[in-house]
């Protein structure tokens, strides 16, 4: 058999194995692109807002009402609930009625209007991080507001002037200047990154599943010998419609991000694209290297959902590398994610010119090179298949 037969038939075997199973269309198209639009939908809004939260005022003084009025003016809380006690109030939290609670003590403005020291105490349920978060936000800046708002009347009625106070209180005006999203859209970086990582994830398992089920199913000896007995080329016919059909998806992602909902793009267009097939082609030889080093489906399968879970945390999505453990934040840079990422923020976001993410794009170029160390494991494998269950 000639090289070029082999590929024909290689090619042929790839194609005609992702059209015998509806498993493979699905996974491969529809969960992503549908996670694409549920996502976006989701995260319309760019950042959660009116989270329900509750007032625990045991003073009830037009001091502390007008506290009050100042946090159901927020964006970020709705005041659904006003519960007469703290007992009352950790309920509603326990509940998931409430995301967190403002509690004002009693003799607020008695204490507050004679100078003495006064306590405002506030909640706020981290086990939702992002409502909780947002609670904490409005809750700190009502409390702070209301801090300098206490002082500053306490200053001018004993005599000085309103603009030396200001100036005493705030000596410094900060002006935020928010660079790549000033939007603050939370989506614009979310989706970004859960979405390309999810891709990610379905890759690793898809090809992992399309190769390593021919040993289980004992067709690799047929398998190898349509590709000429070249591990090589048998992988090639695989993977190659797999690729095309993986980079049109996440292209068409980025179509959804970058066009559709007009996501800052402030660098090069068809850099971005290469670091989406990149991504693709990456990922694949990073799951082949996984299936040929340990060539059980199941075994195989495990490893590689396992790491693209954590690839969502350890990529330094969430939590930025140099903050984490050494032995922890070295592990991001074995996952193809982290440098499409890293691509991502300083081209789309920052506007940085391909040179300066040149090494991103050839570690993601080095990964093409990881699974021609195992494959020769992989070959022996599929030559005798022994499935171990």
């Amino acid at each position: 058999m000639n090289k070029n037969s082999g590929i024909v038939k290689a090619l042929t075997d790839g194609v005609r194995q992702l059209a015998s199973r509806p498993i493979y269309v699905l996974m491969m198209v529809f969960v992503p692109l549908l996670s694409t639009f549920f996502f976006v939908d989701l995260m319309e809004e760019g950042i959660p807002e009116k989270c329900p939260a509750a007032v625990v005022d045991l003073d009830d003084t037009p001091v502390s009402r007008n506290v009050i009025r100042n946090l159901g003016a927020s964006q970020l809380t709705d005041i659904r609930y006003k519960p007469s006690s703290y007992a009352e109030a950790m309920d509603l939290v326990k509940e998931g009625k409430i995301f967190g609670f403002f509690m004002i003590p009693r003799g607020f403005q008695e204490d507050a209007v004679s100078g003495r020291e006064t306590t405002i105490t506030y909640y706020s349920n981290m086990a939702y991080f992002v409502p909780g978060t947002l609670s904490f936000k409005a809750f700190k800046q009502t409390a702070v507001t209301t801090s300098g708002g206490i002082a500053m009347t306490t200053l001018v009625s004993s005599g000085i002037n309103q603009s030396l106070v200001s100036s005493l209180l705030q000596p410094v005006t900060i002006q935020e200047h928010c660079i790549g999203n000033p939007w603050l859209n939370y989506s614009i970086y979310l989706s970004n990154s859960f979405l390309p990582c999810l891709l990610e994830l379905i890759i690793f398992q898809i090809t992992a599943f399309s190769v390593l089920q021919e040993i289980k199913r004992g067709t690799s000896i047929r398998w190898l010998q349509d590709a000429g007995g070249s591990i090589v080329l048998a992988c090639f016919g695989k993977l190659a419609p797999q690729f095309v059909i993986f980079s049109l998806v996440g292209l068409a992602m980025q179509g959804i991000l970058y066009g559709f909902c007009g996501f800052p793009m402030n660098g090069s267009v068809s850099a971005m694209i290469a670091a989406m097939l990149l991504l693709v082609a990456s990922s694949q030889a990073f799951a082949l290297f996984i299936a040929a080093t340990i060539p059980n489906l199941r075994f195989s399968l495990s490893i590689l959902s396992l790491t693209g879970i954590l690839a969502f945390s350890i990529a330094a999505f969430s939590f930025p590398v140099e903050d984490m453990y050494p032995a922890v934040g070295i592990f991001s840079y074995l996952l193809p994610i982290r440098y499409y990422f890293l691509i991502y923020i300083n081209i789309a976001l920052n506007g940085y010119e391909l040179f300066y993410c040149r090494w991103d794009f050839i570690a993601m170029i080095l990964f093409l090179l990881l699974p021609f160390a195992m494959l020769w494991k992989l070959r022996r494998y599929s030559a005798h298949p022994v499935y171990i269950p």
